[in-house]
């Protein structure tokens, strides 16, 4: 277990992980739904937050192969609660990707800052910072995937008619968690990697 790979799951675990279901919880707050507050998750404490399984996926995968598999707990959202009955979900869903592109952004400009100052810091203090934005962006478009439970499946059944969400719905929700895996072991998502990997190149500048 070398340092990099140490620092690499703390940044999900106690930065990543947490502001992404904070911003949901946040953001549902704001438009009338207080589900998430009654349950104790409008926080930034990553142990409310934390989920065992999807800790231990994190660990195991961030350790033994070359694909991060991990999760939080979901944050619960009462839809009916929502003011904005036919874009508040819409909304929270998008908070949670939305928090995590903020954070890369904010990542890249402290890089930019250390190579602009010319800090003499170690080389493992610049490639935690890339590896926060790096992995920030992809927390955030790999949420975006129009799959259950995945955030963007919020989005394909807003943008759906509502017959066809109606039946699609049950379907994506059932076989959903499968879909995922068999799209990461089959290696669907590597160009996508690479993609991330270019933007996140460019926003620190190099």
């Amino acid at each position: 277990m070398t340092l990099d790979k140490i620092i690499l799951i703390a940044i999900f675990l106690l930065v990543a992980f947490p502001v992404h279901e904070f911003a949901h919880a946040y953001v549902a707050y704001r438009l009338g739904d207080g589900t998430a507050k009654m349950f104790g998750r409008l926080t930034l404490n990553p142990v409310v937050h934390f989920d065992p399984i999807g800790g231990l996926m994190l660990v195991i995968s961030a350790l033994y192969s070359g694909f991060i598999v991990g999760w939080a707990k979901p944050t619960p959202v009462n839809p009916a609660m929502l003011r904005d009955r036919r874009n508040g979900e819409v909304w929270v869903a998008l908070a949670g990707p939305g928090s995590n592109l903020v954070m890369a952004i904010l990542g890249a400009i402290v890089f930019r800052a250390l190579i602009a100052g010319n800090v003499a810091a170690p080389n493992l203090v610049y490639q935690v910072v890339f590896d926060f934005v790096y992995f920030n962006i992809a927390i955030g478009v790999f949420n975006l995937i129009p799959i259950p439970p995945l955030d963007g499946s919020t989005l394909l059944f807003r943008a759906l008619d509502p017959q066809t969400a109606y039946r699609l719905r049950p379907v994506l929700n059932q076989y959903g968690f499968l879909i995922l895996v068999v799209v990461i072991l089959f290696g669907v998502l590597q160009p996508v990697g690479e993609l991330i990997y270019r933007v996140a190149n460019f926003l620190v500048g190099g």
